[in-house]
């Protein structure tokens, strides 16, 4: 637990900085994350996939929306849906926020063969509970096992 712990710390650190000189926290850098990673994602998806309520999530968001990193669209099928998108504004900054985490993540794969990095990846997934995995391969994040 004490390498997951410092490996966390590291991990993070970075992005907390950036987060913080924006007056964000980790759940607004989770929220950019899913929605740079899926463009048009509805509320109800993202609600589902962190876990949080929606008083949590609207907090957020509207922050978000409100400082131009987010827009929320409706549905053209069902206009009661709302779909979320990055600005420009947003995808700017989730680049930022996630240069320094790409980096070290790509530079410890990279030292590692083949073989171990996939056992690297089948450990992650291993971490995620077993009712979440297969919100993994919808989002595609298990492509590389």
């Amino acid at each position: 637990m004490g390498l997951f712990f410092f490996a966390y710390r590291d991990f993070t650190g970075d992005a907390d900085a950036l987060l913080e000189r924006q007056g964000f926290g980790r759940a607004h850098h989770r929220v950019l994350y899913f929605v740079n990673l899926r463009p048009g994602m509805p509320v109800a998806d993202l609600l589902d996939i962190l876990k949080i309520t929606k008083q949590s999530l609207a907090r957020v968001l509207r922050q978000l929306i409100d400082n131009g990193y987010i827009e929320q669209r409706t549905g053209d099928a069902d206009r009661r849906q709302r779909l979320l998108h990055a600005t420009e504004k947003g995808r700017q900054f989730f680049a930022r926020l996630s240069e320094s985490q790409a980096s070290r993540i790509d530079a410890s794969i990279d030292a590692l063969s083949p073989e171990a990095a996939r056992m690297v990846r089948l450990f992650l997934v291993g971490m995620v509970d077993p009712s979440d995995r297969n919100v993994l391969d919808r989002l595609n994040l298990t492509g590389k096992i």
